[in-house]
C-alpha cells in the first residue's frame, strides 16, 4: 500500500501558492484529483438551468486550487465576488462530472476523503483548542460510505450520530477517534489553506 508524502497530503502556507497548487497536482494522478472534485462536491450546489456546480467560501484560496484541478482535468471554471458588500467568494464549473463515480483503490479513497473532510468536515481553527476531527452531512448513507472507506483504510471512527434531534433530525455526524488522529493527519490530511495550516500545526506539536 502507497504512503502518500506528508508534502502532498497538505498545501504548506509559508510556501509560494503557485508552486504549492502545482506540486500537488504534479504529485497527483487523474483519478486522484477527479476523486477530490467529487468528495469537494459536498459543498456544492448544482444549477440546473445552467447546468454548473457552484462552490461557496468565504475566501477564494481553496476555490483558486478548485480551479486549477479542474484546469488540470481539462474542464473551465470561473471564479468571482457574490455581491459587492460581502465577503462570499464562488467558483462555477460546467464541467460534466459524474457523480455516481466510486473510487477504484485506496488512494481514490484517500483523496474522495480528503476533498469531502475540506468540504464538510470540521476541525479546531486554533492549535489551543482540543483536538477532533469530525464529518457532517445530512445525507447518512453518503457519510456512512466515508467511515467505512475509512476503517478500510486503518483509520478507527466513532459511530455515525445525530448532535440533537431538536436542532435537526436528519443531520449526521461522525467523529474520528483520537488513536487515529495522528494517521488522519498523515494520510489523508487537508488541501484547504486553513486546515493544512492547522494540521501542519498539531503534526509539529
Amino acid at each position: 500500500m502507497r504512503t502518500i508524502p506528508r508534502e502532498v497530503l497538505r498545501c504548506e502556507n509559508r510556501s509560494d501558492p503557485v508552486e504549492t497548487t502545482r506540486r500537488l497536482l504534479s504529485n497527483s494522478s487523474e483519478s486522484e484529483l477527479r476523486m477530490y472534485i467529487l468528495g469537494a462536491l459536498h459543498d456544492a450546489t448544482y444549477n440546473k438551468r445552467h447546468q454548473t456546480h457552484r462552490f461557496s467560501q468565504s475566501s477564494e484560496k481553496w476555490l483558486q486550487l478548485l480551479q486549477a484541478i479542474f484546469q488540470r482535468l481539462g474542464n473551465k471554471s470561473w471564479i468571482y465576488r457574490e455581491g459587492q458588500n460581502r465577503f462570499v467568494w464562488i467558483l462555477e464549473t460546467s464541467a460534466k462530472i459524474d457523480v455516481n463515480q466510486c473510487p477504484a483503490n485506496d488512494n481514490d479513497k484517500v483523496a474522495y476523503i480528503r476533498g469531502y473532510f475540506d468540504a464538510e468536515g470540521g476541525m479546531p481553527k486554533s492549535s489551543d483548542q482540543i483536538l477532533y476531527f469530525q464529518f457532517c452531512q445530512k445525507d447518512k448513507f453518503d457519510l456512512s460510505n466515508v467511515r467505512n472507506w475509512l476503517c478500510e483504510l486503518g483509520i478507527s471512527c466513532g459511530a455515525i450520530h445525530n448532535p440533537s434531534r431538536k436542532v435537526d433530525d436528519n443531520y449526521w455526524r461522525f467523529f474520528i477517534s483520537r488513536k487515529s488522529h495522528i494517521e488522519f493527519m498523515e494520510r489523508i490530511g487537508s488541501w484547504h489553506p486553513r486546515k493544512s495550516k492547522q494540521i501542519e500545526l498539531r503534526m509539529k506539536i
